[in-house]
């Protein structure tokens, strides 16, 4: 066998939305793609604002010298500053240039940070539910991850995290807004999330630093606060990127961002910028850079997703599904109806109705529902959720 143990063992553990999106493919090419409801991909469908196709036109028509050459590995300077000066105003800290990297989307930032901080089996605490590939981007690097639960309503528990913290731990990942719940951690947790881990930092003589991957940052709803992690711990690190806000998922567009004040600082900034590089990502696409710095005060229609999402919920309720409205992203994570969300999924292919199982997320018995579609999509599904329940 060719391939490594290790990536067939990844392939099988990665494989739930891979299978959905495969028998996606065979219910609409058996029914037709109108007959078919597929709520399995976090893919944003709404197109960039209108400003970003001026912008590309006028970088595109660029004939500078030297406008496509290599760069700094963190990226442009001005475009760091221009993202910086914006991300001052919502971390609610000064933010400079110099404390950023501009990165192949939040991914690329992550395996980057998590590159430049681990050694071979020091810990990182992740909180379920949580974005799959987490697990494989901590193996990149040498990591152990090691999984905590949210509460009963997805919220950071406090106490299970401390009761997690060893003298290995070296990081805990957050993600808020939360693929896939769409909960928003509060200001008042994140301020005990820090505490606690400026406490145990202290009490194991160690440094533990907090991650906040926060691509889904400006997709939320009812005026819902994203709060600081920069006002809630020094040691944080903010990974982040356009693929949702801006609608550029294909554009591998994005950053990260050290707190001012993080231990350390230019040696971590050294560390960060060489792992950029020899993990071969080098410097994010040069056009990409210089268009989003020319984009810091746009967003798609976030209307659009509001609208999809209180639709979404009134057909659920109506139906008689238990779940939680979300704050922000594009998700939503109902319980499963008899508990098994394997079982309970596949009752919904049958309804031809694609959802993703909630063990893809670490958390089995709650199944995933992207709203990132067409409104017609949503609205056609009404009675095919109510057929479902009908079959438990």
């Amino acid at each position: 066998m060719s391939v490594s143990d290790k990536m067939r063992g990844f392939a099988e553990k990665s494989s739930w939305i891979r299978k959905m999106f495969e028998e996606g493919a065979r219910l609409k090419a058996q029914y037709g793609a109108e007959n078919v409801f597929d709520f399995s991909l976090g893919n944003p469908d709404l197109p960039p604002p209108p400003k970003f196709y001026e912008t590309i036109r006028e970088k595109g028509a660029d004939t500078s010298p030297g406008v496509h050459s290599y760069m700094p590995n963190s990226g442009y300077q001005w475009v760091r500053d221009a993202i910086a000066r914006k991300m001052s105003i919502e971390q609610g800290i000064t933010v400079n240039g110099d404390d950023m990297i501009m990165t192949c989307g939040a991914a690329g930032g992550l395996n980057v940070i998590l590159k430049a901080l681990l050694n071979p089996g020091e810990e990182v605490i992740l909180l379920a539910p949580y974005f799959v590939e987490y697990n494989f981007y901590i193996d990149n690097h040498g990591g152990v991850p090691k999984v905590v639960n949210t509460d009963e309503e997805f919220n950071i528990d406090i106490d299970a995290i401390a009761a997690a913290i060893t003298p290995q731990t070296k990081v805990v990942i957050i993600n808020s807004p939360n693929n896939p719940t769409g909960q928003v951690y509060s200001r008042e947790n994140l301020a005990r999330l820090g505490n606690l881990l400026s406490e145990s930092s202290k009490k194991l003589e160690t440094t533990i630093y907090l991650i906040s991957d926060e691509p889904y940052r400006k997709i939320i709803f009812d005026d819902t606060e994203v709060p600081s992690i920069f006002n809630s711990y020094t040691n944080s690190i903010v990974a982040s990127s356009y693929s949702k806000d801006l609608s550029l998922p294909g554009e591998r567009i994005g950053y990260l961002a050290t707190h001012p004040e993080i231990f350390e600082k230019p040696q971590l900034l050294g560390a960060l910028n060489l792992a950029n590089r020899i993990l071969g990502f080098v410097n994010a696409p040069a056009m990409m850079q210089r268009i989003v710095a020319e984009l810091q005060d746009e967003t798609v229609d976030n209307s659009i997703y509001a609208r999809r999402k209180d639709l979404f919920c009134t057909i659920l309720e109506e139906a008689g599904y238990d779940f939680l409205h979300p704050k922000g992203a594009f998700y939503i994570f109902p319980k499963a109806p008899g508990g098994d969300d394997v079982k309970f999924c596949a009752i919904l292919q049958e309804e031809k109705i694609l959802a993703v199982p909630g063990r893809g997320f670490g958390s089995p018995g709650y199944f995933r529902l992207a709203f990132c579609v067409p409104d017609e999509v949503i609205s056609g599904s009404a009675e095919a959720f109510k057929r479902a329940l009908t079959k438990i």
